[in-house]
């Protein structure tokens, strides 16, 4: 797979390693012209292999690998598949979608309340008369309108519009991980375990998808995985469901100095920080990686952004959905299906393949710090990672039926009710990843590790 060796590449991994991964079921599954399929098994098996790798320098047994592309495409759209009771429970705000304007198509995303309220004011509308007022507006004038409100929004784009923008340039020179060292610090080896990432704790100062994504991920193989929120940061609650097993979740105001000392004590007892806040937010209340691997020597960090840590966009408030529609990708499904309208992935695919390379970076990080030592921070984005699956190039897939996914997915009981949910994708040596625990509510958790 193409796709595979790049993921694999992007670190310095060897080529000869892939041959310890056998990937089943490798044909293009869901309907699209991008090989979503293709980049959703390559991310889980890059992550497999890299865990499995770990694992080995622990006692485990040797990495052999093995990824069904069905599986992991189904891993990789899980919040489709979630039930609640049985119920399929809303994801998206009575706000989010796409509007026609003057001069094209607009995305709106409101599925936060904050969000919801920078589209009105933005406008200056009540919400009965958004989408005749975007009728007469210019898509980019509303993105730039929305945006400067506080909200999330993105003009629909050609693919080439978007290359030509700064912003694709900027990307175009980051590779699809970066991952640095920021300070040389001694080995930290882990010792032996029953699991590849057993014993391993894990901070996760994300919201939806990506970073959470990446949290589930390695709790999937045995992190300690503590996420942390606030009560004023509102949630999407299916996708809370959805993205929290095998985490306990706590909360802490990061506006308060105390809270702030809470979780400066906790990344002190951390080997991983995942955060996805808005480039620069968490160095201005003196939580960023610098500030965060001074108080821990030898911390893994990783950054989750929209459109990268690079680029006059770098700072702007970004999703899956606007991402498909600002890069291009929105424009071209829609062309290819002759529809008249912005026509989206069959997954969020920008945002769980995102979070799977965020969990790579930080078992890549584990491992050189376990053999090399080091402080090591990454950065992955939706952007870049969009820019990846544009480069795995097109297939003939838009007719492809919805598969079958039944003997994919499991049930459990958690404090929200009974969940259908997928199952991780991926195996090593034969065992595949699971949960220890089911999703937690919001702050149900004490500040502290297990």
């Amino acid at each position: 797979m193409n796709a595979l060796q790049q993921v694999w590449g992007v670190l310095g991994g060897n080529p000869a390693d892939l041959a310890s991964v056998t990937v089943t079921s490798p044909d293009e599954i869901l309907p699209s012209i991008f090989k979503v399929t293709e980049a959703a098994t390559a991310v889980v098996a890059a992550g497999s292999l890299a865990a499995a790798r770990l694992w080995r320098t622990r006692g485990g047994p040797d990495p052999e690998v093995t990824v069904d592309g069905r599986a992991a495409a189904v891993a990789l759209r899980s919040e489709r598949y979630l039930r609640i009771d049985g119920v399929a429970p809303p994801v998206w705000g009575p706000l989010s979608g796409d509007y026609p304007t003057a001069d094209g198509w607009v995305r709106l995303h409101g599925n936060y309340p904050a969000h919801h309220r920078a589209v009105l004011t933005a406008l200056a509308v009540p919400e009965s008369e958004v989408a005749a007022t975007l009728r007469t507006a210019s898509a980019v004038a509303v993105e730039e309108a929305v945006l400067a409100a506080g909200g999330a929004a993105a003009a629909q784009r050609t693919r080439s519009d978007w290359l030509g923008t700064p912003q694709a340039r900027a990307l175009a020179k980051l590779p699809l991980i970066e991952l640095t060292c920021r300070y040389d610090t001694p080995r930290r080896p882990l010792g032996q375990a029953d699991r590849p990432l057993a014993g391993v704790r894990v901070l996760d100062l994300t919201r939806v998808i990506a970073g959470p994504v990446a949290g589930r991920t390695l709790a999937g193989h045995g992190a300690d995985v503590l996420r942390v929120g606030a009560d004023h940061l509102e949630l999407v609650e299916p996708l809370v469901v959805d993205t929290g097993f095998g985490k306990h979740f706590c909360h802490l105001d990061l506006r308060d100095p105390a809270a702030r000392d809470t979780l400066r004590e906790l990344v002190r007892q951390a080997d991983v920080l995942i955060q996805a806040f808005r480039p620069g937010a968490l160095a201005q209340l003196g939580l960023g990686p610098d500030d965060c691997a001074a108080v821990n020597p030898g911390l893994v960090t990783v950054s989750v952004s929209a459109y990268g840590q690079a680029g006059p966009w770098s700072g702007r408030r970004g999703f899956d959905s606007l991402v498909q529609v600002a890069t291009g990708i929105a424009h071209e499904t829609a062309t290819a299906a002759e529809a008249d309208h912005p026509v989206p992935l069959p997954a969020q695919i920008l945002d769980h393949a995102t979070g799977h390379l965020a969990a790579l970076a930080a078992v890549e990080g584990l491992r050189r710090r376990s053999q090399h030592g080091g402080s090591w921070h990454a950065e992955v984005s939706l952007a870049r990672t969009a820019a990846w699956l544009d480069g795995l190039g097109r297939h003939d897939g838009l007719a492809l039926p919805e598969p079958r996914v039944e003997d994919l997915l499991t049930e459990t009981d958690t404090p929200f009710g009974r969940v259908r949910h997928a199952r991780p994708a991926g195996t090593i040596a034969g065992q595949a990843p699971y949960w220890a625990n089911p999703p937690h509510r919001p702050g149900a958790d004490p500040a502290a590790f297990r």
